[in-house]
């Protein structure tokens, strides 16, 4: 038996020398330091650890463009610079601060690469990740008792930042569900002092009739966005901003399965942090950062009267300056003061980079003795049709629709009509006197694309090609 162990004991040695040599590799292949360190992770948990307080409330991950692809534990210890590999910081650059929310198995968040990575390929930044996975697993309950304890954490190594160089106002905190109250508190902590608080579906669950000192809210830094895509399960419903994003609504995500069970899970937390609506605001703040589109929002008083065309501007509070996700300062907003929780709504694709072109279809019909029913298409060659049904009223001559469309109105081949009223109870044969459809928001020395004096019987399609160069 004993050269078997012998045997088996070298095999190990072996094997361990492999994985060793296989990582001295990557890092040469990488471009990041020859040594020996590993590259610092989340600490995932176990229901056992977590009972048992065996690990770190918070600790802290940091990224830059000296070590992209291989993050440093960073600490308060790490300001002296002792160790080479967690010499990055550079006070004299903004930080990014990205803080996860509720993990309900312990597990860690998969996507914070992908932000870090799109924020540094975008400015030249600090990324410091708040790594609570310890504190931010199993029970939701106990996660919301417990998370402003984890704000008070990141207080103190932002305190001790300031003390080496580095100002409030250079801090952007990026927070996701739950992380976004948390980010919210150390904000408050701090008086409001903090640069930018950008919130990603800020959690809903508890939070939705908080107190504003303990949820995200306006006056927690110099200017507080959020974006809402779950507003009626999990994330919060109520605007926590100087501006907030309504995407589709805020609700129900194109792309996203809907659920007839989804009611009975709203309170169960497993569920609540990975269904689709809930976490499309933090996808579409990445594609906003890898620069795919402009993703603009227009502010109305309801999704319901921007989808009827009553907001097809920004005038206003916002100068005419529509708010944009992304970098820019201030969402892009020029307006001094700040508007304070403005809702602003826009639309979105199914799919990733989520780019939507906002049209709006404008038609007036003669007078109607019966209501109708038509179907407009709007045709960009090689891309999926935009289908939209509307109803005329006998009361109403003009009508009004904003949709979503793949490209941009330049690139609309033709427009499609169809009368689809039920044959005994609609009106039979409609005029239109004009269809017109333009983008929004209009911009100066592009005319809408008009056809006038148009009869349509039921049944019938109608279609009109148009010939324009972008």
């Amino acid at each position: 038996m004993r050269p078997r162990l012998a045997a088996f004991r070298t095999w190990l040695s072996l094997c361990a020398f492999a994985r060793e040599f296989w990582v001295y590799l990557n890092s040469i292949v990488l471009g990041e330091e020859t040594s020996r360190n590993k590259c610092a992770d989340f600490n995932s948990t176990t229901w056992l650890e977590y009972s048992q307080g065996t690990k770190l409330m918070v600790q802290y991950l940091l990224l830059t463009r000296q070590n992209a692809n291989c993050a440093s534990l960073f600490s308060q210890d790490c300001l002296n610079h002792t160790q080479k590999h967690t010499a990055y910081f550079n006070s004299s650059l903004p930080t990014k601060v990205i803080v996860h929310g509720y993990r309900a198995l312990g597990s860690k968040p998969s996507w914070v690469s992908g932000v870090a990575q799109a924020l540094l390929q975008e400015e030249d930044v600090n990324v410091l990740v708040v790594d609570w996975v310890y504190r931010a697993s199993f029970a939701y309950n106990l996660v919301v008792e417990n998370y402003k304890e984890v704000a008070v954490q990141i207080s103190v190594l932002i305190n001790q930042l300031t003390k080496y160089g580095s100002t409030l106002e250079s801090f952007h905190f990026i927070g996701v569900s739950l992380g976004a109250h948390v980010s919210g508190f150390v904000g408050t902590l701090f008086e409001g002092k903090l640069g930018r608080i950008t919130g990603l579906d800020p959690a809903g669950p508890m939070f939705k009739s908080a107190d504003p000192y303990d949820r995200l809210d306006s006056s927690d830094a110099l200017f507080v966005e959020a974006i809402h895509t779950d507003s009626d399960y999990f994330g919060i419903s109520i605007p926590v901003g100087h501006v907030d994003f309504f995407l589709n609504g805020g609700m129900d995500q194109a792309g996203c399965a809907r659920s007839r069970f989804a009611s009975i899970f709203i309170y169960f937390p497993v569920y609540g942090y990975v269904i689709c609506d809930h976490m499309r605001a933090l996808h579409v703040y990445m594609s906003s950062l890898n620069g795919s589109c402009p993703l603009v929002g227009f502010p109305c008083s309801s999704y319901e009267e921007f989808l009827a065309g009553k907001c097809i501007s920004c005038d206003g509070h916002f100068n005419g300056t529509c708010p944009q996700i992304g970098l820019l300062k201030n969402s892009g907003i020029t307006a001094s003061p700040l508007p304070n929780q403005e809702k602003v709504y826009l639309l979105t694709s199914a799919a990733a980079p989520y780019c939507a072109h906002h049209i709006l279809v404008e038609l007036k019909v003669s007078p109607l003795d019966k209501t109708g029913e038509v179907q407009l298409t709007l045709v960009s060659t090689g891309l999926p049709e935009t289908e939209i049904k509307l109803k005329l009223n006998t009361d109403e001559t003009q009508f009004k629709k904003v949709t979503a469309h793949p490209e941009q109105l330049c690139k609309i081949d033709s427009v499609q009509l169809k009368n689809i009223g039920g044959r005994f109870y609609r009106q039979g044969e409609i005029h239109f006197e004009y269809i017109c459809i333009s983008e929004i928001p209009q911009t100066r020395g592009i005319d809408p694309l008009c056809v006038k004096n148009i009869n349509i019987r039921r049944g019938v399609l109608w279609a009109h090609d148009f010939v324009q160069v972008c």
